[in-house]
């Protein structure tokens, strides 16, 4: 039996709003948790979100890894946040699809590597189905890469929150983003990492339509994690 997950569209959405509408449904799960309500009710979210230029870093990220000033932020008008997901530093933008799955695992399975794996794999199969394009993981990291002459690019940053078995924060798919803003950090702490965009990877001189992405991401979603969206 499928599970029943919201989905919701925020379009272009501010990063701290949307952490505190995160928090919002997180919490919601966490009480119906609690209250042992019937599995009738709603077993997630899932939020599709473009946010403004910010840098986001996990709670046990290196600050040494954004490589410029608090006064260069401003001139390139972007923000920074310390957030309590995993992972080390990464950027958000226009042009890019972060997704939000906050989800009650109890529906699901109660194992964090497998979660990830399972939302590199809504990506890999977002990329090989609609594109042709051949997603890959790289051992002992997270998130999707693409591999060409034997050096990786990684498309698509993962970081979640796990507490009691419900999730928080998720991926962000590089599609229209500008690469030039991963040229002032460290992406996910790992040097002379090589980012893309699909854009980049089609060879594409206009923009590819986000609402398009969009459709697509959210069936395999669907797909992989075996959901019905209401």
């Amino acid at each position: 039996m499928k599970k029943k997950i919201l989905f919701e569209d925020l379009g272009k959405k501010g990063y701290q709003e949307t952490w505190d509408y995160q928090k919002i449904l997180f919490d919601d799960l966490i009480q119906k948790k609690k209250n042992k309500f019937s599995k009738k009710n709603i077993q997630g979210y899932l939020l599709f979100v473009e946010h403004p230029h910010v840098y986001t870093i996990g709670k046990n990220g290196k600050h040494k890894h954004l490589l410029v000033s608090s006064d260069f932020l401003k001139k390139i008008n972007a923000s920074f946040y310390q957030t309590d997901r995993g992972g080390d530093i990464t950027y958000h933008g226009p042009g890019q699809l972060v997704g939000y799955p906050i989800l009650n695992m109890d529906f699901f399975f109660t194992d964090i590597h497998k979660y990830l794996r399972f939302l590199e794999e809504v990506i890999i199969h977002f990329l090989l189905k609609n594109y042709g394009i051949k997603g890959e993981r790289e051992e002992g990291k997270t998130g999707v890469w693409l591999k060409e002459n034997g050096k990786s690019k990684k498309i698509c940053a993962i970081g979640i929150r796990i507490s009691r078995w419900v999730t928080m924060h998720g991926f962000a798919l590089n599609v229209n983003t500008d690469l030039r803003y991963f040229n002032y950090i460290i992406p996910c702490g790992i040097d002379n990492q090589e980012v893309t965009s699909l854009k980049k990877e089609l060879k594409k001189k206009n923009p590819l339509s986000l609402s398009g992405v969009k459709l697509l991401v959210k069936k395999s979603f669907q797909e992989i994690f075996h959901v019905e969206f209401i």
